[in-house]
């Protein structure tokens, strides 16, 4: 094992199997908090580690909700976004933060090349290694697969409130994004955002373009707002909302 991973740091991804014939997959890029033991607490308090500069609150317990409605797959990463941001490239100055909103990093703050190519060996690639391989295996099955990109935002962002209670977020291809869009906002006591509360990028979404672009497959990626997955009942509710309108987006697009 390399030296940045002991014996006592968990895997940099956690697989949840489901149903053998359902064609979606969830990524969660944000799903964990934790630190590597060589790493401490890169100088920050445990209140820094809770928040959403760590991780997407919230993500891991609609993923497996939504995973329960849909039969889907879910492979989720364990390490704290500060630690290495899988949904960066290795090349974005975002890779590893110094500062994450409005604070700041110390044990980010001189990340040696050597050091940053471990963190890279030890999480980023083996985390990316394993989606491939996931999605390999079905290509040479001929099995189709749906990749939905899941995340979580914060109600309130520099201290002004975000309306939006989800934002469906996309690049290049719009197949499934935009009938999903359609299907989210007919509900009338929802606000969703079209690329908001970001704009899906190149520079940003790592996955989305390396695992759903480029091998052409159906995908989006989806935020929901973090108050709103507070207990159980709210994650329930928003993956059978989800799921429902991932159905109907899909029934009439051609899946590979």
């Amino acid at each position: 094992m390399h030296a940045l991973l002991g014996e006592y740091d968990p895997a940099p991804f956690r697989v949840l199997q489901g149903q053998p014939e359902s064609p979606y997959i969830i990524i969660c890029d944000h799903a964990g908090r934790s630190m590597p033991r060589a790493l401490g607490s890169l100088g920050l308090s445990e209140l820094d580690l809770q928040r959403h500069i760590a991780w997407d609150i919230g993500v891991a317990a609609l993923a497996r909700s939504l995973a329960t409605e849909l039969g889907a797959w879910v492979i989720l990463q364990e390490y704290s976004r500060l630690v290495i941001d899988c949904n960066r490239p290795l090349t974005s100055p975002d890779s590893i933060a110094r500062l994450s909103e409005d604070t700041i990093v110390p044990g980010n703050a001189a990340v040696a090349p050597e050091q940053a190519e471990a963190r890279a060996d030890c999480i980023f690639r083996p985390y990316h290694a394993r989606i491939e391989r996931e999605l390999n295996e079905r290509a040479a099955r001929g099995k189709a697969s749906i990749l939905i990109f899941l995340h979580t935002f914060t109600p309130v962002f520099r201290g002004v409130s975000r309306a939006w209670h989800a934002g469906v977020l996309h690049h290049l291809d719009h197949r499934l994004a935009m009938p999903l869009l359609g299907e989210l906002r007919a509900e009338p006591d929802l606000v969703v955002g079209d690329n908001e509360p970001y704009a899906a990028s190149a520079r940003t979404d790592y996955g989305l373009v390396e695992h759903g672009e480029r091998r052409g497959l159906l995908h989006v990626e989806l935020e929901v707002r973090q108050d709103l997955l507070g207990d159980a009942s709210g994650q329930d509710a928003w993956a059978r909302r989800l799921a429902r309108a991932l159905r109907a987006s899909g029934r009439a697009l051609p899946v590979g």
